[in-house]
């Protein structure tokens, strides 16, 4: 049975498309039938970070009734199925948000999961994505004001039926964020589901276009996008899994043996 995520957040700079392109990509390869669809018609960065921004077809066509949503969607990292916004101001123009649920209708049944990047705000634009999901995933940052925007966020969710599966605490930096992890959950009223490292990665891997688990497989991000994708989807770390970050230690202390000990091999 389907399950649809909305990945929304109070306000822009959290790192919420991030969230939605990594979160997508491992449940691909974890080999969930997953598609991530860019909603944020106005700001849309998805198809930009997954090198996707020049497509012919795009949400935008979709949503203007101008092209069928067969047509927008792309393969991409792990073989997750994107569904990107375009760039232009023309085609936010002509794109209509209220659609967004026939969208949803038509691809729903071809997927496990689906995951939908929803517009930063308390807006009309951003109120459909809300209330398709089954489940609502807050995106904050170490932040009283992310905490204090992704609140409202929160009460609008409820307030038309909506449910919020948690929140994702991004960009953590343990040394100097003035916020633990118990603050943010009493302030919110929701719990903490994964903790992202403040990693320079991901900054790199955007640049890249691509997502920071695919780009930087060991990096502290990918690491914390991994294990929450598991636990989205209910899978435990596989012996696969295990070998791999072993391998990776077993490598990393024979560099440092190296380095230590250069006459040593």
């Amino acid at each position: 049975m389907t399950i649809v995520f909305t990945i929304a957040s109070g306000k822009g700079g959290t790192g919420k498309t991030t969230v939605t392109s990594n979160l997508g990509s491992m449940l691909a390869y974890y080999k969930k039938r997953t598609y991530i669809l860019d909603a944020d018609v106005g700001m849309a960065n998805l198809g930009l970070v997954l090198g996707l921004e020049k497509m012919p077809v795009s949400l935008h066509e979709v949503l203007a009734g101008k092209a069928d949503v067969h047509d927008a969607i792309y393969e991409g990292p792990f073989g997750v199925n994107v569904i990107p916004s375009g760039l232009s101001l023309e085609g936010f123009k002509d794109a209509n948000p209220d659609r967004l649920r026939d969208v949803m209708n038509e691809i729903v049944d071809e997927c496990d999961v689906l995951i939908i990047d929803a517009p930063a705000g308390i807006n009309h634009d951003g109120i459909v994505p809300l209330a398709v999901a089954d489940e609502v995933i807050l995106v904050v940052i170490p932040d009283i004001s992310s905490i204090l925007d992704a609140l409202k966020t929160k009460m609008l969710t409820e307030m038309i039926g909506g449910k919020i599966r948690g929140a994702i605490l991004n960009r953590v930096n343990s040394e100097d964020d003035d916020m633990t992890k118990e603050q943010i959950e009493k302030m919110l009223g929701v719990k903490v589901i994964a903790m992202i490292p403040e990693d320079a990665n991901v900054r790199r891997a955007s640049a890249s276009r691509a997502p920071v688990v695919l780009k930087y497989p060991s990096s502290g991000a990918s690491k914390a996008f991994r294990k929450l994708a598991r636990d989205i989807a209910g899978i435990k770390e596989t012996e696969t899994d295990k070998a791999v970050e072993s391998k990776k230690k077993e490598k990393f202390v024979e560099r440092l043996a190296r380095a230590l000990f250069p006459g040593v091999r």
